[in-house]
């Protein structure tokens, strides 16, 4: 059977190839392309952190939730429009009512976690937001039906203790044995329903990934991620509007870095994530999500000048080290 080629075809035009469909001589296996795709999403969506700090100087952070998947949205319309018209008005109700699931399971996931900032502490935060690979593990088997190996789950939990230590290095010491100060009240008040909002986060998250590992079998990349892309930049508007924010009135740069964040981490690093979706089970495509902080400390040390805390090493290199034992296979 005669191939795609992978820039015209699996990636942004017609969809996903089989993983063994593609021509000896001069096209490219889309398996070869799986872990530099994954390296290159890891590296794109590492730069959301920076561009969100910068635009937090002028807007709030819903705002920047809404107007990033509003523009993502846009840009992909054109494209979605004029050369996936006929897949797009092809879908089935149940496909597309999954789509708008998937979608809202984004909204939920950038506003829960967003909002969870604003009541408990960022390493309390990151360390409930980032169990959402372990629900995607729990739960693929009962909604995907596909099975956990030893590895994943052994790859899993070491990823996930270096995500811990890194969400937890801000807020803990040494000094005379393990102290987190911030943790303290995790279980009251304000703190609870900030780390409830975070874990609601890691659940909404762990439904996108799954909606999208079924979906992605059998529609291609540039329908599903229109549908789902716009779906969650109309919750978002939703729940901005109704949180008393606007969108307009902004410095003009605090645009720039909004369009940066729907272009990079958005656009490259999400969809990319999308495309993974077809070839690879969605729990070992969310453990990769876990190679985040790692690229946003490298990318804050050489633009932000801030170095990495020894938490920060160790966390990191348990992450990549927990990737390495679920993917050697």
């Amino acid at each position: 059977m005669q191939g795609y080629s992978i820039l015209s075809a699996s990636f942004w035009t017609r969809g996903r190839p089989p993983l063994t469909s593609y021509s000896k001589s001069n096209q490219i296996n889309p398996r070869a392309l799986i872990p530099i795709a994954l390296f290159i999403a890891i590296l794109a969506v590492s730069t959301a952190s920076i561009f969100i700090k910068f635009a937090q100087r002028d807007a709030p952070s819903l705002v920047i939730a809404a107007l990033r998947l509003t523009f993502a949205s846009i840009a992909l319309a054109p494209l979605a429009w004029t050369r996936h018209r006929a897949e797009l008005l092809s879908l089935s109700r149940r496909d597309v009512l999954l789509g708008l699931l998937s979608g809202l399971f984004l909204s939920i996931h950038f506003a829960a976690w967003i909002s969870s900032l604003e009541y408990t502490t960022v390493a309390s935060s990151v360390v409930f937001v980032s169990t959402g690979p372990l629900w995607v593990a729990l739960m693929s088997p009962l909604f995907l039906h596909e099975p956990l190996t030893r590895p994943v789950l052994i790859g899993m939990a070491v990823a996930l203790l270096g995500g811990m230590i890194i969400g937890l290095s801000d807020s803990c010491s040494w000094t005379n044995g393990l102290v987190c100060d911030s943790f303290s009240q995790a279980l009251h008040g304000r703190a609870m329903l900030g780390n409830l909002l975070a874990l609601a986060g890691a659940l909404a998250v762990a439904g996108y990934l799954m909606i999208g590992r079924k979906l992605r079998m059998k529609i291609s990349l540039i329908p599903y991620i229109f549908v789902v892309y716009s779906t969650a930049a109309i919750g978002l508007l939703t729940i901005m509007f109704a949180a008393g924010e606007r969108p307009t009135g902004y410095q003009p740069l605090t645009y720039v870095w909004i369009l940066l964040l729907a272009l990079a981490p958005q656009l490259i690093g999400h969809s990319t994530y999308n495309w993974a979706l077809a070839h690879l089970p969605a729990s070992f495509v969310a453990i990769t999500t876990l190679g985040e902080p790692i690229g946003s400390a490298i990318l804050a040390f050489f633009i932000l000048q801030e170095a990495p805390s020894i938490a920060t090493l160790i966390g990191g290199v348990l992450i990549l080290f927990g990737i390495y034992l679920s993917t050697r296979k």
